[in-house]
């Protein structure tokens, strides 16, 4: 098939999605032996989760995969040549409607990796820790984490779908596939 027959021009109130990476890069402190997970706290001035935490990530590019835009974004916020990623979930988010119709949604392709090292470089986003995975519900971290981080630590596959409420919250589902079909 070629580009003009891949059924996008007539959309028919179908779901359009902007499809995004989120990373996870696990690392175990060696002075306390815990394992530790690298997240983002935005910056005060984001307009988007400032002040929490987060992991990183972001747009996939027209012109790349979802992998590549995994690394490419590993290396522009932490500083950090991604190690060997692998994908752990895929989540559809509904962003509802507005004036016009539906809004286009979001597909985010959750990714978790090991850090090779722990040496971190600023970054323009916010600031950049590793924090204990025992202990990550004592810090403000984006809504969702708090139901996506553990299932993408897990090591199982699964598939998320984010549906909006009346208030404006998302609600947040999760399911794993069928038993043949888990990750390793």
């Amino acid at each position: 098939m070629n580009a003009s027959e891949q059924g996008t021009r007539e959309s028919d109130g179908r779901n359009l999605v902007v499809p995004r990476v989120l990373v996870f890069l696990t690392s175990t402190d060696p002075t306390t032996a815990r394992r530790e997970v690298l997240l983002l706290k935005g910056a005060p001035t984001k307009r988007l989760w400032a002040n929490r935490y987060n992991g990183l990530g972001g747009h996939v590019e027209a012109d790349e995969d979802v992998y590549a835009a995994a690394v490419r974004e590993v290396r522009e916020e932490a500083g950090i040549e991604a190690p060997t990623l692998s994908l752990r979930g895929v989540v559809t988010i509904d962003t509802g409607f507005d004036e016009r119709g539906r809004r286009p949604g979001v597909l985010m392709f959750v990714f978790v990796g090991e850090a090779a090292r722990r040496t971190l470089l600023p970054s323009n986003e916010g600031t950049l820790a590793w924090l204990p995975i025992e202990a990550l519900s004592d810090y403000p971290l984006v809504d969702d984490l708090v139901e996506l981080l553990p299932r993408a630590l897990s090591g199982n596959f699964f598939y998320g779908h984010y549906a909006p409420q009346p208030d404006g919250a998302l609600r947040y589902t999760f399911q794993s596939p069928p038993s043949n079909l888990k990750g390793n």
